[in-house]
């Protein structure tokens, strides 16, 4: 992150929010009124949108004259990884978390209430953190390979059209249930450039040859998961850590080893620190992007520095 972070220009007045009505269970609609009643009375130009094109255009727009304050992203993480891909390096986000786990909100310790998202649009500062590009879009949490972006693209093919994005965490139970007894879990494939520690260090040869893969830039994983609790998204750097052995009993070791935060310890797990990984498969494997389906390897995944830029509370600390 850069140092202590900037204030936005004193001209900066106008912000822009930007809804997902179908997000977590579709109650944004009262936090925007509410943010939007707070910002207006601090003497803020304030313009909601629920059409992603049609905000991002404008919020482009705008920062492009160096006018706006922030971008508010009202949804959950799928959302606030739509609007990084739409706007341009540099756009201030401001993440206004109303999603399902909201992963990135929790790990930048971002505050949830109205008063205090207010406060930090207001009086907060602009700080940067690392993203990544997969086959050219820009994730900020992970990629998943393997069983858990099978379970993500069943979840988002069964989804009901009448309830469009809303998920929860049961809406996952069904689909956890038949990829138990139906995944294959082929061979994935990870070849790295410019390892700085990991396997490399250990006399294990490029490709590891694995079932699950997992390429980090955020601490948490899943519902909460500290799959890469040291990583440092400042650092240019990814954390891409896998195991080897595919079943649901190795499943299950590796998912309480992780909880426990000692999975690294595990014989069959490794871990790669590096800018750039290639993961490849020889059968159809898919991937998923901060819990949204990708598409299916093979997949190239590079570091964007200082990619993502977001507003936080005056003297806000994420750091554990």
């Amino acid at each position: 992150m850069s140092g202590a972070g900037c204030r936005p220009p004193p001209d900066a007045d106008h912000v822009l929010i930007l809804a997902n009505p179908t997000a977590g269970r579709g109650a944004a609609g009262g936090r925007v009124a509410s943010l939007v009643e707070s910002l207006k009375r601090r003497g803020l130009h304030v313009e909601s949108f629920c059409d992603l094109a049609q905000g991002c255009q404008r919020a482009n727009e705008i920062h492009g004259t160096g006018a706006l304050r922030a971008l508010v992203g009202v949804g959950g993480d799928g959302t606030i990884a739509e609007l990084v891909n739409r706007t341009d390096s540099g756009v201030p986000i401001c993440v206004c978390a109303a999603g399902t786990s909201n992963l990135l909100a929790r790990c930048l310790r971002l505050p949830a209430g109205t008063g205090p998202i207010c406060e930090a649009i207001v009086h907060g500062r602009r700080l940067t953190i690392d993203a990544a590009s997969a086959n050219g879009r820009v994730f900020l949490l992970m990629a998943g390979c393997g069983l858990d972006a099978h379970v993500v693209a069943e979840v988002h093919r069964r989804r009901h059209p009448t309830t469009a994005g809303r998920f929860s965490y049961w809406s996952y139970a069904k689909p956890i249930f038949h990829a138990i007894r139906s995944y294959q879990y082929p061979e994935i494939r990870v070849h790295w450039e410019d390892a700085v520690e990991g396997p490399c260090c250990d006399g294990v040869q490029d490709p590891l040859v694995v079932r699950w893969a997992f390429a980090l830039n955020l601490p948490l994983y899943g519902w909460g998961l500290p799959l890469a609790y040291w990583t440092d998204p400042t650092d240019g750097l990814l954390d891409v850590c896998t195991f080897q052995f595919g079943s649901l009993w190795h499943g299950l070791r590796y998912a309480m080893a992780a909880q426990c935060r000692w999975h690294r310890r595990l014989a069959d797990c490794r871990v790669v620190r590096a800018a750039r990984v290639r993961i490849t498969a020889e059968q159809p494997v898919p991937y998923q992007l901060d819990g949204d389906p990708g598409g299916y390897l093979p997949l190239e995944i590079g570091v964007l520095p200082d990619r993502f830029t977001f507003l936080a509370p005056e003297g806000h600390c994420w750091r554990a």
